[in-house]
Protein backbone atom coordinates (compact mmCIF):
# COMPACT_ATOMS: atom_id res chain seq x y z
CA UNK A 1 0.00 0.00 0.00
CA UNK A 2 1.24 3.44 -0.91
CA UNK A 3 1.14 5.89 2.01
CA UNK A 4 3.36 8.67 0.77
CA UNK A 5 1.19 11.14 -1.17
CA UNK A 6 3.17 13.93 -2.77
CA UNK A 7 1.23 16.24 -5.04
CA UNK A 8 -1.22 18.64 -3.53
CA UNK A 9 -4.41 19.83 -5.12
CA UNK A 10 -4.29 23.06 -7.11
CA UNK A 11 -6.39 24.75 -4.43
CA UNK A 12 -3.81 24.10 -1.70
CA UNK A 13 -0.96 24.99 -4.04
CA UNK A 14 -2.51 28.37 -4.82
CA UNK A 15 -3.09 29.08 -1.14
CA UNK A 16 0.51 28.23 -0.30
CA UNK A 17 1.79 30.32 -3.20
CA UNK A 18 -0.27 33.31 -2.07
CA UNK A 19 1.15 32.95 1.43
CA UNK A 20 4.69 32.81 0.05
CA UNK A 21 4.02 35.89 -2.11
CA UNK A 22 2.75 37.84 0.90
CA UNK A 23 5.76 36.75 2.93
CA UNK A 24 8.13 37.92 0.16
CA UNK A 25 6.42 41.33 0.17
CA UNK A 26 6.79 41.55 3.96
CA UNK A 27 10.46 40.53 3.94
CA UNK A 28 11.35 43.04 1.23
CA UNK A 29 8.89 45.68 2.50
CA UNK A 30 7.28 45.92 -0.92
CA UNK A 31 3.88 47.36 -1.66
CA UNK A 32 0.85 45.11 -1.45
CA UNK A 33 0.23 45.31 -5.21
CA UNK A 34 3.87 44.62 -6.17
CA UNK A 35 4.34 41.60 -8.42
CA UNK A 36 5.64 38.68 -6.39
CA UNK A 37 7.69 36.96 -9.10
CA UNK A 38 10.55 39.53 -9.13
CA UNK A 39 10.50 39.54 -5.32
CA UNK A 40 10.84 35.75 -5.18
CA UNK A 41 13.67 35.96 -7.67
CA UNK A 42 15.41 38.66 -5.63
CA UNK A 43 15.12 36.49 -2.50
CA UNK A 44 16.26 33.46 -4.53
CA UNK A 45 13.19 31.52 -3.39
CA UNK A 46 11.65 28.77 -5.49
CA UNK A 47 7.91 28.90 -6.12
CA UNK A 48 5.78 26.43 -4.16
CA UNK A 49 5.45 24.07 -7.14
CA UNK A 50 9.21 24.06 -7.74
CA UNK A 51 9.88 23.69 -4.02
CA UNK A 52 7.73 20.55 -3.97
CA UNK A 53 9.67 19.26 -7.00
CA UNK A 54 12.90 20.04 -5.15
CA UNK A 55 11.83 18.03 -2.11
CA UNK A 56 10.63 15.08 -4.21
CA UNK A 57 13.85 15.06 -6.28
CA UNK A 58 15.96 15.24 -3.13
CA UNK A 59 14.11 12.30 -1.55
CA UNK A 60 14.44 10.41 -4.82
CA UNK A 61 18.20 11.03 -4.95
CA UNK A 62 18.61 9.81 -1.40
CA UNK A 63 16.48 6.73 -2.00
CA UNK A 64 17.87 5.87 -5.45
CA UNK A 65 21.56 6.76 -5.11
CA UNK A 66 22.19 6.55 -1.38
CA UNK A 67 19.68 3.69 -0.76
CA UNK A 68 18.08 5.32 2.25
CA UNK A 69 15.45 5.37 3.60
CA UNK A 70 14.74 1.75 2.82
CA UNK A 71 10.95 2.05 2.64
CA UNK A 72 11.30 4.63 -0.19
CA UNK A 73 14.08 2.71 -1.96
CA UNK A 74 11.74 -0.26 -2.37
CA UNK A 75 9.26 1.96 -4.26
CA UNK A 76 11.75 2.95 -6.98
CA UNK A 77 12.73 0.70 -9.88
CA UNK A 78 15.43 1.33 -12.45
CA UNK A 79 14.25 1.65 -16.06
CA UNK A 80 15.72 -1.12 -18.22
CA UNK A 81 15.25 -0.34 -21.94
CA UNK A 82 14.39 -3.22 -24.26
CA UNK A 83 16.85 -2.03 -26.91
CA UNK A 84 20.36 -0.64 -26.67
CA UNK A 85 20.12 3.13 -27.17
CA UNK A 86 22.35 6.07 -26.41
CA UNK A 87 19.82 7.21 -23.84
CA UNK A 88 20.04 3.86 -22.04
CA UNK A 89 23.11 5.05 -20.10
CA UNK A 90 21.00 7.75 -18.41
CA UNK A 91 19.95 6.71 -14.88
CA UNK A 92 16.19 6.76 -15.47
CA UNK A 93 13.51 5.30 -13.24
CA UNK A 94 10.47 3.28 -14.27
CA UNK A 95 7.21 5.24 -14.00
CA UNK A 96 4.41 2.83 -13.07
CA UNK A 97 1.08 3.20 -14.85
CA UNK A 98 -1.87 4.46 -12.87
CA UNK A 99 -5.46 5.14 -13.79
CA UNK A 100 -6.55 7.42 -10.98
CA UNK A 101 -5.54 10.93 -9.93
CA UNK A 102 -4.90 9.70 -6.41
CA UNK A 103 -2.54 7.07 -7.81
CA UNK A 104 -0.61 9.80 -9.65
CA UNK A 105 0.08 11.46 -6.30
CA UNK A 106 1.86 8.41 -4.92
CA UNK A 107 5.59 8.68 -4.35
CA UNK A 108 6.23 5.62 -6.53
CA UNK A 109 4.73 7.53 -9.51
CA UNK A 110 5.68 11.14 -8.76
CA UNK A 111 9.30 10.43 -7.83
CA UNK A 112 10.28 8.70 -11.10
CA UNK A 113 8.42 11.34 -13.14
CA UNK A 114 10.23 14.15 -11.35
CA UNK A 115 13.59 12.33 -11.53
CA UNK A 116 13.29 11.58 -15.26
CA UNK A 117 12.40 15.22 -15.99
CA UNK A 118 15.67 16.46 -14.48
CA UNK A 119 18.58 17.34 -16.78
CA UNK A 120 21.30 14.66 -17.06
CA UNK A 121 23.94 16.78 -15.36
CA UNK A 122 21.72 17.04 -12.27
CA UNK A 123 20.87 13.31 -12.13
CA UNK A 124 24.52 12.32 -12.53
CA UNK A 125 25.84 14.39 -9.62
CA UNK A 126 28.58 12.74 -7.59
CA UNK A 127 27.53 13.92 -4.13
CA UNK A 128 24.47 15.12 -2.28
CA UNK A 129 25.85 18.67 -1.93
CA UNK A 130 26.52 18.92 -5.68
CA UNK A 131 23.09 17.45 -6.42
CA UNK A 132 21.34 20.01 -4.20
CA UNK A 133 23.21 22.90 -5.79
CA UNK A 134 22.60 21.76 -9.37
CA UNK A 135 18.97 20.92 -8.63
CA UNK A 136 18.15 24.31 -7.15
CA UNK A 137 19.90 26.05 -10.03
CA UNK A 138 18.00 23.98 -12.62
CA UNK A 139 14.63 24.52 -10.91
CA UNK A 140 15.32 28.22 -10.38
CA UNK A 141 16.22 28.60 -14.05
CA UNK A 142 13.08 26.85 -15.27
CA UNK A 143 10.90 28.74 -12.78
CA UNK A 144 12.11 32.26 -13.56
CA UNK A 145 13.43 32.09 -17.11
CA UNK A 146 10.18 30.81 -18.57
Amino acid sequence: MQLVAVRRTRFHGRKLQRAQNVLARVVLQAKYRASAKPLLRQLHWLSVRERISYKVALLTYKAHIMSSPDYLTRLLHRHVPTRSLRSSVAPLLLVPRTQTNIGKRAFSVTAPSTWNALPNYVRQSDSLAIFKSRLKTALFTTDFDS
